[in-house]
This record gives C-alpha cells, sequence and structure tokens, in this order.
C-alpha cells in the first residue's frame, strides 16, 4: 500500500502537489459549506417538529 501512495504521488503525468492541495481545499470548503446549510435545515425541521408534538 505504501508504494502505491508513493508511486501516485511521484507521477508527474498528472496533476503537481500544489493543484493536489488547491482541489483539495476547494473540495474540503464544499462539504463544510454544505453541512454547515444542511446542518441548519434539519434543526429549522426537529423544532417544528417538536413544536407540533404534545
Amino acid at each position: 500500500m505504501k508504494q502505491v501512495i508513493y508511486r501516485f504521488f511521484a507521477d508527474d503525468s498528472g496533476l503537481t502537489t500544489v493543484e493536489y492541495a488547491i482541489a483539495g481545499a476547494l473540495i474540503s470548503l464544499a462539504v463544510i459549506t454544505a453541512f454547515t446549510l444542511l446542518g441548519g435545515a434539519v434543526g429549522g425541521t426537529i423544532d417544528q417538529i417538536t413544536a407540533v408534538l404534545p
């Protein structure tokens, strides 16, 4: 497994390490934003359900 990872990062035919870091940061930002927005929607739905229940 270690050799596979080493070969993956040593391969120059694809993106460079800097481009991988930028892509990873953008994906992380998108995931965090989605979870934040989804968390607010879920919280609002739970509040509505709680208000209806006796």
